[in-house]
Formats: structure tokens, C-alpha cells, sequence
């Protein structure tokens, strides 16, 4: 873009005084604005963007500081989900991984978490494994997205909370690594007031329940791909976890609704 606007120009299209642009660019490096040779800012209609963003942050509870650092310097500003959605796909297009989690740090902060996972990154992943099973990008891109999202819902998850309702374990059997969702649904039941324990990937499932008994858990879920399933229904059919809540989810079931699995274990707490 060309940089055609002077500060005056850009106070005008946001509302934001001259003197806080200058002091959020020189302080938090928002902007990188250009120079005539007179020394003169020009700015573009992308950091018109970047000031209406900050600004929209700022009156959602935000200091400058974490909005700024939440901006970061990928230069998305997405406005809406899917502006989010399509950043994220091409993000991953292009192997660019500052903005991938830049695009991923941003749709899970600026939304409740069920809605930026509802509408921003379970849609985008979908939308991201279509594209590698029609060849149009690599294994190593579609890893670079699911790894990066990955890492996001873990270091939320790392924020430890009291528990309300309950202790729940969750993992996934026996050579099942697609932990996404279930990485999910244990943020979300966090956010409900349960303490969770979380196994991760291939679990034993004897092991899995063996802990959720020790610890006085009364409820374990399992997330499972159609490659998985049968084996983890025929160990729990055997009795393994009698006198324990079991949930079983995940890709190969009927059950990939993590709010749904929430409301069903809220109800069940209550």
C-alpha cells in the first residue's frame, strides 16, 4: 500500500488523537510509518487498520500494551471471523508461522474461546486438511497448523483454576495423536469450574482410568478417529471403567460437539 496519509489524516479516519498515535508507535512500535524527505510520517490505509483494531481492543477491557503485544508484527486485522479464518489458511498457505500464531493468539484472546474455536480455527483446520488432501499444500504445512494451535490451547490450558463442579481426565487411546479437540474441550470445561487432568495423546486407557479413580475424578473422556474407536469402545465395553462418567468424542463418533459435551457434564454436576 501506499503511504499517502499524514497524522493529521489518520486522526481523522479513527478518532485517535495525534499525539497517543505517536506515543503508541513510539513505544510500542505499532506502526512503521514512512518519511518524506522533510522528515514528514505517511502512513497507509493499513495502519488505519492497525489504529482501529487497537482502538476496538481498548474498549473490550485491553491496556495498550497487551492489545499491542497482541497485535504483534504479522499486520492482521481481522475484524471478523472469518477475515480471521481466511488469515489463518494463508498463514499456513505461505509457511508463515509469526503469523499463524499471531492469526491464532488473536481469535482465541479477543473472543470467548468457544466461539473463536466454533468459528475461527475448527473451520480453518477443516478447511486446511481439504486442501492437503486435494494437493494443494504439504504435509509439513498442515503439521505447522495444527502445531501452532496446538501450542496455543496448551498454554492456556497451563493457567491453573479452582475446581467447582468436579475433577475430569481426558485423553486419547492407544495410537490416537489428533488431541485438538480434545485440548478443546478441556479449555472449555475449565471455563465451566472443573479441574482437569490432561493426558494427551495415546494413553492406555487402563492407565487413563486408574488415574481418574485415584485422584477422585468422576468423569474420563476419550477422543477417538474412526482408526481408533473400536479398540477404545471394546476395553470400556469390558467393564474398565465402571462406576466412572465416560464420554467418548472425536471423529469417529457422532459426538464432535466439545460444547455440547460441557453442557452435558454441567448437567451432570449440577
Amino acid at each position: 500500500m501506499s503511504p499517502t496519509l499524514n497524522i493529521a489524516a489518520l486522526t481523522r479516519r479513527t478518532g485517535v488523537p495525534s499525539d497517543t498515535i505517536r506515543k503508541w508507535e513510539q513505544r510500542y512500535g505499532v506502526l512503521r510509518p514512512q518519511r518524506t524527505a522533510g522528515g514528514q510520517r505517511r502512513y497507509t490505509e493499513s495502519d488505519v487498520a492497525r489504529i482501529e483494531w487497537l482502538k476496538a481492543r481498548l474498549g473490550e477491557g485491553y491496556r495498550i500494551g497487551e492489545a499491542s503485544a497482541l497485535l504483534g508484527d504479522s499486520g492482521v486485522v481481522a475484524a471478523s471471523p472469518g477475515e480471521l479464518r481466511a488469515a489463518f489458511v494463508a498463514a499456513t498457505e505461505e509457511g508463515d508461522a509469526a503469523t499463524l500464531a499471531a492469526v491464532t493468539d488473536q481469535a482465541l484472546l479477543v473472543a470467548p474461546i468457544e466461539r473463536s474455536f466454533v468459528t475461527v480455527l475448527a473451520p480453518g483446520l477443516v478447511e486446511i486438511g481439504e486442501r492437503w488432501a486435494a494437493g494443494k499444500i504439504t504435509v509439513a504445512q498442515e503439521h505447522l497448523a495444527s502445531s501452532t494451535v496446538r501450542a496455543a490451547l496448551q498454554r492456556l490450558l497451563a493457567d491453573p483454576r479452582g475446581a467447582v463442579r468436579g475433577t475430569a481426565v481426558l485423553a486419547c487411546p492407544p495410537n490416537e495423536r489428533h488431541e485438538i479437540g480434545l485440548l478443546m474441550l478441556a479449555l472449555l470445561l475449565r471455563a465451566d469450574g472443573w479441574a482437569v487432568a490432561y493426558l494427551g495423546a495415546e494413553t492406555p486407557v487402563a492407565d487413563a482410568v486408574a488415574l481418574a479413580r485415584g485422584i477422585g475424578a468422576g468423569v474420563v473422556c476419550f477422543s477417538a478417529t474412526p482408526g481408533t474407536v473400536g479398540g477404545l469402545r471394546e476395553e470400556l465395553g469390558s467393564g474398565a471403567a465402571d462406576g466412572l462418567h465416560v464420554i467418548v468424542g472425536g471423529s469417529g463418533t457422532d459426538r464432535v460437539d466439545a460444547p455440547a459435551a460441557v453442557r452435558e457434564l454441567h448437567a451432570l454436576a449440577s
